[in-house]
Parts: C-alpha cells; sequence; structure tokens
C-alpha cells in the first residue's frame, strides 16, 4: 500500500473540510491518556530529560561542520546543553538545490502520503515536543502541548490539503479541439505545475511549531525543499518535526535534504545569509508567507 492510499480519508477529509468551511481536527488536543496511551505522557518527559546535555543525533543530515545549542529552560533556570549539527549557508543551499530536482519530480499524491505520515510520527512524540517546547519558550503544560502538537499538526494538514487541492484542481492532459470552419486543429496538450526551489522557514522563540509548519508543509507539499531556520532559543520542538520528516523521506529513499535544519546561535546567526541568498526563491516569517 502507498502511503498516499494509507492516509487518503484523512486528506480527503481535510479538503473538504476546507470546501465546508467546516471544523475538523485529525489530532485531539486533550493530553487524554484513553487518547495517547497511559503511559504518553511520562514517556515524553523522559525521552525529553534524555536529551538533555547529549548531542541531537536523529537528523539525517550528514558530516556536520561544527555542533552548538544555546537554549535555556526558564523552568529549570540553566541551559539544555543540547547540541545541534550546523552546517554553512552554502552547505545548505546546495544541498537543498540538489534535493530539488528529485523531489520536484514526486509525484503530488506521493508527497502528500508521505507528508502526512510524518505528522503521523509527530503524533506519536506530542508530549516531547510538549516538554520541549515548555523549557524553550515558557509556556504552560496545555498550551505547550496544544500548540505545539496537535494544533501545529492539524495546520500542517491544513497546508498539505489546500497545496494538494490546488495542484490537482486543473487537468494535466486535454485534447484542445479548435474549429477552423472545414475542418478543426487538435493539440494534445499536457501541463505540469512547476515548483519556485529552495524555501526558507525562518522559527521563532515563542511557537516554534505551530508558527513554522505551514510554511514547511505548504512548500514541501508544492514540490520546493525547505530549509527550517529556528530560533537559536528555541530549537528541539521543531528538530523533532524535521527528524520525522527526515526520516520518512529516508524511509522511501528520497533525499533527506529536501527538509534541513539550519541551527545557528545568538552571536552568530545566518538568517539575513539564508534570506537574502539569490538561490532562495521562497521565504516564510514565523507562518506569515513573505
Amino acid at each position: 500500500m502507498s502511503l498516499y492510499k494509507k492516509h487518503d480519508t484523512i486528506i480527503n477529509k481535510a479538503i473538504t473540510a476546507l470546501h465546508e468551511r467546516t471544523f475538523f481536527a485529525a489530532y485531539p488536543e486533550h493530553p487524554a491518556p484513553a487518547v495517547y496511551g497511559e503511559t504518553a505522557d511520562a514517556d515524553g518527559q523522559n525521552k525529553f530529560k534524555a536529551a538533555l546535555g547529549n548531542k541531537f543525533e536523529e537528523l539525517k543530515q550528514s558530516a556536520p561542520e561544527g555542533w552548538a545549542g544555546q537554549e535555556e529552560s526558564p523552568y529549570l533556570q540553566e541551559t539544555l546543553k543540547i547540541s545541534y549539527p550546523t552546517f554553512s549557508t552554502k552547505t545548505l543551499i546546495d544541498r537543498s538545490k540538489t534535493a530539488f530536482n528529485s523531489w520536484r519530480k514526486v509525484s503530488v499524491n506521493d508527497r502528500a502520503g508521505i507528508l502526512v505520515e510524518s505528522l503521523e510520527g509527530m503524533k506519536s512524540r506530542f508530549f516531547e515536543i510538549a516538554y520541549a517546547t515548555m523549557h524553550t519558550t515558557g509556556q504552560g503544560y496545555m498550551m505547550a502541548f496544544q500548540a505545539s502538537g496537535p494544533h501545529a499538526a492539524d495546520r500542517a494538514l491544513e497546508a498539505i490539503a489546500a497545496g494538494y487541492e490546488e495542484l490537482q484542481r486543473f487537468p494535466n492532459q486535454a485534447i484542445w479541439d479548435k474549429p477552423m470552419g472545414k475542418f478543426n486543429i487538435q493539440l494534445n496538450k499536457e501541463w505540469r505545475a512547476i515548483p519556485k526551489g529552495v524555501s526558507v522557514v525562518i522559527g521563532c522563540s515563542t511557537f516554534p511549531t505551530w508558527n513554522s509548519v505551514t510554511g514547511i508543509y505548504g512548500s514541501l507539499i508544492t514540490g520546493n525543499t525547505v530549509i527550517v531556520k529556528p530560533h537559536p532559543g528555541s530549537i528541539l520542538p521543531i528538530a523533532i518535526v524535521v527528524a520525522e520528516i527526515q526520516k520518512v523521506l529516508v524511509e522511501n529513499n528520497l533525499d533527506p535534504n529536501v527538509c534541513q535544519l539550519a541551527v545557528d546561535t545568538f552571536d552568530k546567526m545566518i538568517t539575513k545569509e539564508l534570506a537574502e541568498h539569490p538561490d532562495v526563491k521562497l521565504i516564510d516569517f514565523t507562518g506569515n508567507s513573505a
């Protein structure tokens, strides 16, 4: 079974909700044990604690040029001491351009299936993401769980549905028939959507996943590659999401650099370099397209 076939029901429900302007949530917003499992909360908290003081090695971005991390917990009043792989702007752009050559050729059905599958992986880590959000943004437990977990996943699904619908809205081929008096001219025409290229999504310190996933998933579903540049004070929540996207890409024999994490530090930010790079075609600032 293809990933699209696996998830076509949820994709179609999301598209229907867009057309009908009705409420639809695929991911329950209440952190209830009956929904997510009796040990889900404790497991998520333990996974967060296990990340403290260690390298975040889940990303599929090879040959790091360094490791860095400056997150500080408002609750613990100390640094998390989690380090992430770092890369130069040139490396990030070059890898994104290479990945674009293959990603743009993946069918919209396959892209949709892959992206929803990554949301299912994200769902299994909602509690871990919640604690990561609490200890990087200062949010309370319920807000951190809902905004960074199910609400963010629903926003991502909406972006997938909207992009999928736009790409399917017009036929990709047709017989064009023009009457010319005694005869007709017939042309076999084909159309294809052309992605723009490299996209950069710039995250914020307050809602690190909720504000970023629309730009990430909106670009990915339409065939663009994405470089995610989180705020240096709130990396872990969105790093988990990127790791889940890369995991599904690798499982489907695709280049994980389709979606990269671009970590920087307060003293050496790369936001301006990325945003002004001539090869960057799309920029999203914390969920607001620019």
